[in-house]
């Protein structure tokens, strides 16, 4: 594959699109032409199963009628690849089943024919519904659903379900799990493979199979990974749950129940099971450990050296909450001088020391990261040992993490300098290296080395990585990794445009290569409701900084051009001149009642179908959660002016597919936000269209001239147009998308 460069993205993304649409082509060629593909009725339908019929058929009106229009399609944000496959799997392919449904034969056993066959029809019924009650619709998830319950009924008929599920432990089986009913050996394996998976989301549903005898393998299996789960079980008021776990005789879940009744602190003793289980600790020995905050991060630090794996996401859980707990108290104290503001972390060992920056990532000021790395760095280098040496005693755990971190905060080059250059080489490698690994929808490992290439300035390491990331494509190709196939040829395009980040022919061209809508520009029309409003909706929060931001936030609409109107929970800015545009903003009320506020808000867009295009952050990351919850398909630019804003790009889009974000690398200040709203504000009451790099010089050019102070700050702002991270997320998923859908 000797390619010039920059044609490798349109070259290689073809590729991935032909394997695939190939090996769809195989499959096809392998199942057409036999009963369960005909497409016509054999006999007409019984008046006794009319009505099941009559309810899948209203169930896909209602889908046909989710986009606001009934027109036997299912709109998706303008995306033309998604609703395809939503066509193709709730119109289409639910058409298609209910055919096949009647058309099955039941010669050997004809009384169960009626039975049988509404039980399918009710149960096509019930995914109908859940599909137009979800929130968040995920196209290929819906397609592989459909598909899975086809072949579930398929492989019934055949008396093969349980060769099925042992090919097939995964979600999209789950989603059809009641097509199991009756098969008591596929469903046991079933949920115990699955659970060995995916732990935590099987023991939140025991509720559904507690009374089964493979219950008590399934709590085990949890266990072992995510004993906080078992404890919420075992300390429920739920008794018959409560009662599941309890006598469950698997001797870790009796000692998690051991601790849940002695410890006097049961959530932070979890972390250390390994050592109850095993003798080496007692519970109360744990317990003093854990009163003390320093002793306690120290221990759970010790725990990640050892490569300890029991209740390993509780103790990274814990690990990463007692992290932030020190990152914060430096970011407190970032008007102290240095000694003063890092005087808690001035005995931590440069292992401690890294696992509060890479788990404090979401975080962590700049100052606050480079204070942290220089200290790391001091103690390595009186320690005599390396860059390398440190990724071995934490098991690189983090690793891609730490140096994405270290580009954005030019520290890289320092970094690499500490190891030979044979080491150097290598870590390099492992970092682009692997990103194939796990589930499909395992992106952050991916997502680290796509935002770590816009921060690279070295010209000799970019040559190199752009030569490996090619390398690795070849392997991926070479392997029929199709995972890694998408991966790398998304980044090898993202790697091609970086130089052009700031030419708006060039941005065209590489949203055309990577299948997307422009990635620098929101065209005005996109923003308005079918009255053509533009609606914003903004999110305030009861502590000292988001009264101080609500009223920085009103100075500008004191201009002329907007009404306000106000009621106990929100304000309403209505503008006067220009375009038609309309502001919610949730009041800063004292906590709990911000929460409150935000809620009543939300209930009244819901109530009045006002679906804003423009949400906008105005709060701590502590208080992200929150504002996430309240993004929609339909939302299209996020303003995530909060610390650790950049770390959330998946989280945005599972939410709103389509959203351009702004986001910050560490804290954000209400003045840079200030200024960044005004300037979109501007141009919806021109009915202008939101043109990234333009408007980006324009809000440079404002902090230069009002608030050169913040300069250094607006550095650290990340445009959509360079955000490479929600670029390649969106980018894969579309990729994944097309490779759904059927020629």
């Amino acid at each position: 594959m000797n390619f010039r460069w920059h044609c490798l993205p349109a070259i290689l993304l073809l590729s991935v699109i032909f394997c695939s649409n190939e090996s769809f082509a195989q499959r096809k060629r392998t199942k057409q032409n036999t009963l369960y593909d005909v497409d016509s009725l054999e006999n007409p339908i019984p008046f006794v199963r009319k009505g099941w019929h009559d309810k899948i058929d209203f169930a896909q009106h209602q889908a046909d009628l989710s986009d606001g229009k009934l027109d036997k399609s299912i709109q998706y944000i303008g995306d033309s690849v998604s609703t395809k496959l939503f066509n193709q799997a709730i119109l289409k392919d639910v058409d298609h089943l209910e055919v096949m449904i009647e058309n099955l034969q039941y010669k050997e056993r004809p009384d169960d024919e009626g039975r049988e066959k509404i039980l399918y029809l009710r149960l096509l019924g019930e995914l109908l519904k859940k599909f137009n009650t979800e929130s968040k619709r995920d196209p290929v998830y819906w397609k592989r659903t459909v598909t899975a319950f086809k072949e579930l009924v398929i492989a019934g008929q055949e008396d093969r379900l349980l060769s099925y599920v042992m090919v097939h432990p995964d979600i999209y089986t789950l989603a059809n799990i009641s097509l199991l009913e009756g098969n008591k050996e596929a469903k046991e394996y079933f949920y115990t493979e699955i659970a060995r998976r995916n732990p935590e989301m099987m023991i939140k549903r025991l509720g559904e199979y507690y009374k089964e005898p493979f219950a008590c393998e399934v709590i085990a299996i949890a266990a072992e990974t995510i004993p906080n789960e078992i404890y919420s079980y075992a300390s429920s008021t739920n008794a018959v749950l409560s009662s599941a776990v309890r006598n469950c005789n698997d001797s870790l879940t009796k000692t998690i129940v051991k601790i849940t009744d002695e410890s006097k602190s049961p959530l932070r003793a979890l972390p250390f099971l390994s050592d109850v289980y095993k003798g080496r600790k007692t519970i109360t020995e744990i317990d003093s450990i854990t009163k003390n905050q320093d002793l306690f991060y120290q221990n759970l630090v010790q725990l990640k050296l050892e490569g300890e794996t029991m209740a390993g996401s509780t103790y990274t859980q814990e690990l990463q909450f007692r992290g932030l707990k020190y990152v914060r108290e430096i970011n407190d104290l970032h008007e102290e001088k240095e000694e003063v503001r890092f005087d808690c972390i001035k005995n931590m060992t440069p292992e401690q020391l890294y696992f509060i920056m890479v788990y404090g990532q979401d975080e962590i000021y700049t100052s606050s990261f480079i204070g942290c790395f220089k200290r790391m760095m001091m103690k390595m280098t009186a320690d005599t040992f390396n860059g390398t040496q440190l990724f071995q005693r934490v098991h690189y755990d983090k690793f891609r993490t730490f140096i994405r971190m270290c580009a954005g905060y030019n520290t890289l080059g320092s970094f690499l300098l500490n190891m030979p250059e044979e080491q150097r080489t290598a870590l390099m490698k492992d970092f682009i290296s692997n990103l194939d690994k796990g589930d499909d929808n395992e992106l952050e490992d991916a997502v680290d080395v796509a935002d770590a290439f816009g921060s690279i300035e070295d010209k000799a390491l970019v040559s190199f990585l752009k030569k490996e990331t090619v390398n690795s494509y070849e392997l991926a190709y070479k392997n029929k990794s199709m995972k890694g196939m998408k991966i790398y040829a998304l980044l090898i395009s993202l790697f091609n445009g970086m130089k052009s980040s700031d030419n708006i022919a060039a941005l065209k061209a590489q949203s055309e290569v990577l299948q997307l809508p422009p990635i620098n520009l929101v065209p005005f029309k996109n923003l308005q409701d079918d009255s053509g409003r533009v609606f914003s909706e903004f999110f305030f929060y009861g502590d000292e900084d988001g009264k101080s931001s609500y009223e920085n936030f009103l100075g500008d609409f004191k201009n002329g051009k907007w009404k306000k109107t106000e009621n106990q929970y929100w304000a309403t800015f209505t503008s006067t001149t220009g375009k038609p545009v309309t502001i919610f903003a949730s009041l800063p009320l004292a906590e709990p009642d911000d929460e409150e506020a935000q809620l009543k808000l939300t209930n009244y867009l819901i109530e009045h179908k006002i679906q804003p295009a423009i949400i906008v952050h105005r709060g701590h990351s502590y208080h992200l959660v929150s504002t996430l919850e309240q993004l929609q398909e339909h939302t299209r630019i996020v303003v995530l002016g909060s610390c650790g804003g950049y770390h959330n790009l998946g989280a945005v889009l599972d939410m709103s597919p389509d959203a351009h974000i702004i986001s910050t690398k560490q804290t954000g200040t209400m003045l840079i936000n200030d200024v960044i709203v005004q300037a979109i504000n501007s141009r919806l009451l021109e009915g202008r269209d939101i043109e990234w790099i333009e408007l980006w010089k324009e809000i440079g050019n404002t902090i230069d001239e009002k608030i050169p102070q913040s300069k250094g700050t607006f550095l650290d702002y990340v445009p959509p147009h360079k955000n490479l991270g929600a670029i390649f997320i969106k980018a894969y998923r579309r990729l994944s998308a097309s490779n759904e859908t059927e020629e």
